[in-house]
């Protein structure tokens, strides 16, 4: 009598499982498909970037004979106030330029040699460096310049210096910086790859809030019709009262739909509600870079930057032409406890600390950032570990790793060489590094560091998750022609 009661409350339940399912499938289908299918292109063809190296193959030497102005002389000048770190020399055309980012974003190109704020570069001095054969057009937004981080830039003057790659070449019009490069095969992969899979196309993802509501609310619907597919699933599975057609009461492609859901809804689960965590919804997890006031509490008070600092590159027994021929290319200007640091590099990435910092302010200028809590541990980093990897980005070592004792358990990262704040990881951080990063891109060190293993296991589960979602994709199409027919 109480297993007949039970059924007959289970059945309803059943029933609006199966049409829950069956109308979240046909609504967050095509999405889920399109999820892994892309998923997989961007295993191997990432979204169009400038890393550094190749930021620094695009410099010329520093003309270091017309550089007749120190950074703060020429700043005063132009009238300009840097936060620490916002500041850097390098080459615009055939004269030397101090790149200056303000406190409000703003980008800026102050002379060397006169101090004077110089204006917008034209078309022909963009594509002047590159060659005879390149061209040139004017864009403000585009599909691979749709991210706010580049609106201080805008607009960008696109080189093609027409080589074999189709490599195209983004110049800031303020600035006269590449600040992005693109080839033909990222943009052709990235239309099947990141485009899709982060919802990135230019009128969507121009609007921020537009676009994330939207990532989020599909995602999340996403999240109910696989949740509700899983459970059913693994509800009308029978391992021992069989079915006539078998464990499953489904035939045809619906029996091939059960089967892979039944097998992979787990894994697609994962996935979709990993990638749900991604954009943090409700601001839940902490950013990893740190704000403008922690990176400027760590740079500590602002120190004057002189000639005299500027001569120190030279070491001192080299004479200017020598300093030329070490092929710097350009010098940032950095702080640490209030002491002045300057990093110069040369275009295959080689860099010089003037002068490096020690132990004792890096101590000093960590404890500054969060001046309410207590250092409680630095530890020397000299190999990869669970929260500092390099799997989808560059990450150097060896880095230190500072443990604060405040309520959030707070880390920072930093590097000992040129003392820069890398990053800041507090306990949310972590728990999303678990949440987000684990599940979504298996970024477990015993696979990623054993590659093809990472490959095939990252193969097996897209695969599966394409089967369901291809397979539920058709048996929604078919259940709407159904429809509209009797209709």
């Amino acid at each position: 009598m109480r297993a007949s009661s039970t059924r007959v409350l289970l059945k309803p339940v059943k029933r609006w499982l199966i049409l829950g399912h069956r109308w979240l499938g046909i609504v967050t289908g095509l999405f889920l498909a399109a999820w892994v299918l892309s998923g997989l292109v961007m295993l191997y063809v990432a979204f169009p970037a400038l890393t550094e190296a190749e930021r620094l193959s695009h410099l010329a030497p520093i003309a270091w004979d017309r550089v007749h102005l120190g950074p703060d002389a020429a700043l005063a000048r132009a009238g300009l106030d840097p936060p620490p770190g916002g500041l850097s020399l390098s080459m615009r055309g055939r004269a030397p330029v101090y790149q200056v980012t303000t406190r409000d974003g703003a980008r800026h190109a102050v002379s060397a040699e006169t101090g004077q704020t110089l204006g917008p570069i034209d078309a022909a001095a963009a594509v002047a460096s590159f060659g005879p054969g390149a061209t040139v057009r004017a864009v403000r937004r585009d599909q691979w310049t749709v991210r706010d981080r580049y609106d201080p830039l805008r607009p960008f003057h696109v080189v093609a210096p027409g080589d074999a790659s189709g490599t195209e070449l983004y110049v800031s019009a303020r600035t006269g910086a590449v600040v992005l490069d693109t080839t033909r095969r990222e943009r052709l992969w990235n239309w099947l790859g990141a485009i899709p899979h982060w919802f990135y196309p230019t009128p969507l993802r121009a609007r921020a809030e537009l676009w994330r509501g939207t990532v989020l609310w599909v995602s999340g619907i996403a999240i109910a019709g696989v949740l509700s597919g899983l459970v059913l699933g693994i509800w009308r599975l029978r391992l021992r009262r069989l079915y006539a057609s078998g464990v499953t009461p489904y035939r045809g492609l619906a029996r091939w739909h059960h089967l892979l859901g039944t097998l992979g809804g787990l894994s697609l689960l994962t996935f979709v509600a990993s990638g749900w965590l991604s954009m943090n919804p409700n601001h839940w997890f902490s950013p990893r870079s740190p704000p403008e006031p922690m990176r400027e509490a760590y740079a500590g008070p602002v120190h004057p930057v002189g000639r005299a600092a500027l001569d120190g590159l030279a070491l001192d027994d080299l004479d200017l032409d020598d300093r030329a021929r070490l092929g710097t290319v350009e010098v940032r200007f950095t702080q640490v406890d209030g002491r002045p640091v300057l990093i110069a590099a040369d275009a295959r990435g080689g860099r010089r600390v003037v002068p490096p910092p020690s132990p004792e302010a890096l101590r000093a200028a960590a404890a500054r950032v969060l001046p309410e809590a207590r250092i409680a541990a630095i530890e020397t980093l000299t190999a990869y570990d669970a929260y500092w990897y390099p799997h989808h980005d560059t990450r150097p070592l060896p880095v230190l790793r500072v443990r604060f004792d405040d309520a959030a358990a707070t880390w920072l990262h930093l590097d000992p060489e040129t003392g820069a704040l890398l990053d800041r990881l507090d306990a949310s951080g972590r728990l999303q590094r678990w949440l987000f990063e684990a599940p979504h891109r298996l970024d477990f060190a015993i696979l990623f560091q054993a590659r093809p293993a990472w490959d095939l296991v990252m193969w097996l589960l897209n695969g599966l998750g394409a089967g369901i979602a291809v397979s539920g994709v058709i048996l929604g199409w078919r259940r709407l022609r159904r429809t509209a027919r009797v209709g």
